[in-house]
């Protein structure tokens, strides 16, 4: 009975080291809660009125899905965000979470600069900016 003891003590130690040589390799075992930081690019999709929550087209690896960016407090006072409008190409750092995506960095790009499959999307939503929204600013 001892020795049974010794041996499941010894594979637990085992399972913990394993765990944490993949954890350090960035080698995700399902049972870590924190999500890793990711590169994004995003088109913003509506005007934006709630600058906490605002609705874009993001790529992640090649990858488009509807989220919602959610800035962090820095990112809220950085005057790129302040000045958001709609179509406007983004270049994020953050982390995906359930209600959206978590903005942590952020830099302004040329449509031009986007991945190819959010191309096609920057250039609908600025053929929609002119056609529908922007006739109707004075």
């Amino acid at each position: 009975m001892k020795r049974m003891r010794q041996k499941r003590g010894m594979a637990a130690v085992f399972c913990w080291l394993l765990a944490a040589q993949f954890a350090g390799q960035g080698v995700s075992l399902g049972f870590a809660q924190e999500q890793e930081v990711v590169l994004a690019f995003a088109v913003v999709m509506a005007p934006p009125t709630d600058k906490t929550r605002i609705a874009a087209k993001i790529s992640i690896e090649n990858s488009v899905e509807d989220l919602v960016l959610l800035p962090t407090d820095q990112i809220l006072s950085n005057p790129i965000w302040k000045k958001l409008e709609i179509c406007h190409a983004l270049k994020l750092e953050g982390r995906r979470l359930k209600e959206g995506f978590h903005v942590t960095w952020v830099r302004v790009l040329d449509s031009a600069m986007l991945p190819m499959v959010l191309q096609g999307v920057a250039g609908d939503c600025l053929l929609k900016k002119a056609l529908e929204i922007a006739p109707f600013v004075d």
